[in-house]
């Protein structure tokens, strides 16, 4: 294999390696031993970073989740105003499924079952929450947002534009519908009603 991964990017490539597995060959077919053949590298050098292949995968889940929150947090920048920010922010949530769905797809498929032995994906993952919790938080200050427990008004707008992902990923929308009309223009109807009520 090339000498870069001489130069901090094996695990990078382990990364990217277990990402193409689990999404074109499944969880059965995942072992530290696949992802080193299909990264180029020895057999031995994934043990160099990841314990085992659950640390492996928390690792893919925790990368995921830090772009997700690079995006996200980005899309915040886009305006002031609270309601302007949570719509970009919803925005970029459909982008980040539809620009890396096999990343997306593993990042939240629950296979990490020791998550508190992970730390780090741990972190990534309650970032983008808290960021979702403050942006609903300041749109409830707004008065944007009627006075409800705020932690589930987040897990509420969180699992509607979720489940709008997930169902777009798997191409579950009727043909009629999407020869007539984009994804996108089906995501801003449906947030303006998600947000209305």
């Amino acid at each position: 294999m090339s000498d870069q991964y001489h130069h901090g990017d094996l695990k990078n490539a382990l990364i990217q390696a277990g990402i193409e597995i689990l999404s074109k060959e499944g969880l059965q077919a995942f072992s530290l031993r696949s992802v080193a053949k299909r990264a180029g590298v020895s057999h031995a050098a994934p043990y160099s970073h990841f314990a085992d292949k659950e640390a492996l995968i928390a690792a893919i889940a925790a990368e995921g989740y830090r772009k997700l929150y690079a995006k996200l947090a980005a899309a915040q920048q886009s305006s002031s105003d609270p309601l302007t920010r949570l719509q970009e922010t919803a925005f970029a949530y459909l982008q980040f499924a539809l620009d890396e769905p096999d990343h997306f797809k593993i990042t939240f498929s629950g296979v990490v079952e020791a998550e508190k032995n992970y730390p780090e994906y741990v972190e990534q993952s309650q970032r983008c929450y808290a960021l979702v919790v403050e942006l609903v938080t300041e749109c409830q200050i707004h008065g944007l947002f009627v006075e409800e427990n705020v932690q589930f008004l987040a897990v509420s707008i969180w699992s509607s534009i979720h489940g709008f992902a997930q169902l777009a990923l798997a191409n579950q929308f009727p043909g009629a519908l999407l020869k007539e009309y984009s994804i996108w223009d089906i995501f801003r109807f449906h947030l303006r009603q998600l947000l209305r009520s």
